[in-house]
């Protein structure tokens, strides 16, 4: 029932789809940067698409050597798994190396780790590990407390490397907990301090005071008595949005980069010189301008592969990375470019399929964990690339180059797979 056993139960369209999307993703990533690299040698590890090819076999390898790792072994070291990723993002703080204004990565000679990356995968399956355990419930306040501090550990760490647009991704675990009995005045939380927020950054920071104060005031003399939260969030929600108003000032000038800053003043209309904002939406909304055009120039059935001249003329920053998507659009046409869209809803809804189908709650709460990080990657980097969202920087899965991101997104898919295949199986040890 293990090693190459397994490899005939795992099923055979999630694969598929994930073997095909990477696949392409690598072409892409060599078309991008054929005019800049140096090399046209498949493994050249001085080339991006070499890089990408080294890791990518990297990951078929670590898959064809988890086949044989016994089952239970994923859950019993889940914990000191996440407290191993942990440790590599505080080793960050002072090991780490700063590349485009942000210490996310190792330095390892010719390649660069990313430990956000990892700590994508271990916080899900800690995360799964955690609720799955006998007698832990999400309608308790304490199980709650512990299953949001495994989110928001990482969420820290990363936004004071400073990579927001990372930490972003974690948050989507919180649907994951939703499903799973979380009470929803939680998500009214988290939609109210994105509020707190954004409104401190239009109003300011006395005035939003003021009003919290006045509203806060309001509910505790007007709350209902029956069908309200415990007491212990309406005590903690108050002292968190307050927190959040306090912060704000110091979070926007401190922790955001300017080009982060750019796009809230963008958003908010914070800016009101008119020559600042022109020079604002003239490199904030340049990199979106560019990709819509070269999407829109592939028409139908594109111009051919390696014959995308915006391309290889270089008019889109990052293309390889969190744009790549504009050179599908415009090598490939809107009919593939809609393929590829699907392949990823296909594999989505796929992955539903089979996390419903799951007998273990590990299993199950791990497999949503999976479908809400590439649901989160998937929807705001396409969204991005079309204007339809705010560019944010977050990558395409699968298509985006980056190492680490191509790995464990490999991983984190394959484990789940594995799980699934092994789901007629009723406990663990």
């Amino acid at each position: 029932m293990r090693g190459s056993f397994l490899l005939f139960r795992i099923d055979g369209l999630s694969m598929l789809l994930i073997l095909a999307l990477t696949t392409f993703g690598w072409f892409t990533i060599y078309s991008t940067t054929l005019e800049n690299d140096s090399s046209t040698a498949l493994l050249d590890l001085g080339t991006y698409h070499g890089k990408q090819l080294f890791f990518g076999l990297c990951a078929v390898a670590a898959m064809l050597l988890l086949s044989f790792v016994d089952e239970h072994l994923i859950k019993r070291y889940s914990s000191v798994s996440y407290l191993v990723g942990i440790a590599l993002l505080l080793g960050l703080f002072v090991f780490g190396r700063t590349i485009a204004g942000s210490t996310s990565w190792y330095d390892l000679g010719p390649l660069n780790f990313q430990p956000s990356e990892l700590m994508k995968l271990l916080t899900a399956l800690a995360m799964a590990k955690y609720l799955s355990d006998t007698g832990v419930s999400l309608k308790a306040g304490i199980h709650q407390f512990y299953a949001v501090l495994i989110i928001v550990v990482p969420v820290l760490l990363i936004v004071l490397q400073p990579d927001p647009g990372s930490a972003l991704v974690y948050l989507a675990l919180f649907l994951v907990l939703f499903r799973e009995g979380l009470p929803l005045y939680y998500l009214a939380a988290v939609v109210f301090t994105l509020l707190a927020f954004s409104l401190t950054l239009i109003f300011g920071l006395s005035t939003m005071l003021i009003s919290a104060a006045l509203l806060f005031g309001l509910y505790f003399l007007l709350r209902p008595k029956k069908q309200r939260p415990p007491l212990y969030f309406d005590l903690l929600f108050p002292a968190l949005q307050f927190a959040v108003i306090a912060l704000t000032p110091w979070a926007f000038n401190s922790v955001f980069k300017q080009h982060h800053r750019d796009r809230f003043s963008l958003w908010l209309g914070l800016e009101k010189n008119a020559e600042k904002l022109l020079e604002i939406k003239q490199s904030i909304g340049y990199n979106t301008y560019q990709a819509e055009q070269a999407i829109a120039s592939g028409r139908w059935w594109g111009k051919g592969y390696l014959q995308g001249t915006r391309t290889k003329g270089d008019f889109v920053p990052a293309q390889h990375t969190d744009y790549i998507f504009s050179s599908v659009g415009e090598e490939w046409g809107f009919v593939v470019s809609a393929l590829v869209v699907l392949s990823f809803v296909g594999l989505l809804l796929r992955l539903i399929v089979l996390a419903d189908r799951q007998k273990l709650a590990f299993h199950r709460i791990y497999g949503y964990g999976v479908i809400s990080i590439l649901f989160i990657h998937f929807t705001i980097n396409i969204g991005m690339v079309l204007g339809m969202l705010p560019t944010i920087g977050i990558p395409l899965p699968f298509f985006s180059y980056g190492g680490s991101g191509l790995f464990f997104f490999i991983l984190m898919c394959f484990i789940f797979l594995k799980m699934d295949a092994n789901r007629h199986k009723t406990h663990f040890n």
